[in-house]
């Protein structure tokens, strides 16, 4: 009788050498691509100051943008100013710390800015800033 000799088992291999590599072109893939999104708001110019200060804390900011002609923005979403008030107090339930940053063109009418001041009062939000430039 004849023996059939076995043969010897052999274990899956999969090589791992490259998978460094592929992680790292991964990661530059996905830095490249990313494009990080920042708020546009609207067309606008904004007032000369002599004297400013610097808001640090951009984290609990948000910014309501007024064009020359009367347009209100939140969040780069064209809103009414009966939305003003809706729209940042439900922002301030989310985040009691919210600092309203009003970015206004210089000509734009004072009485729009004042609505928009009493429908924040209306909302709560009393921690509001009339952003600027710098004057040189």
């Amino acid at each position: 009788m004849m023996k059939i000799a076995r043969r010897a088992s052999f274990q899956a291999y999969i090589p791992t050498a490259s998978t460094s590599d592929i992680a790292f072109l991964l990661i530059l893939f996905f830095m490249v691509t990313t494009v990080f999104r920042t708020e546009k708001g609207l067309k606008i110019e904004l007032p000369q100051a002599k004297a400013t200060e610097r808001l640090l804390k951009r984290k609990h900011a948000t910014n309501i943008w007024v064009s020359r002609d009367g347009k209100i923005s939140i969040d780069d979403k064209l809103i009414t100013l009966n939305q003003v008030q809706f729209k940042i107090s439900e922002k301030l339930r989310d985040d009691p710390d919210l600092v309203v940053l009003i970015r206004s063109d210089k000509k734009v009418r004072y009485g729009i800015i004042n609505d928009i001041l009493e429908k924040l009062k209306d909302a709560r939000a009393f921690k509001v800033v009339f952003s600027t430039e710098f004057e040189r």
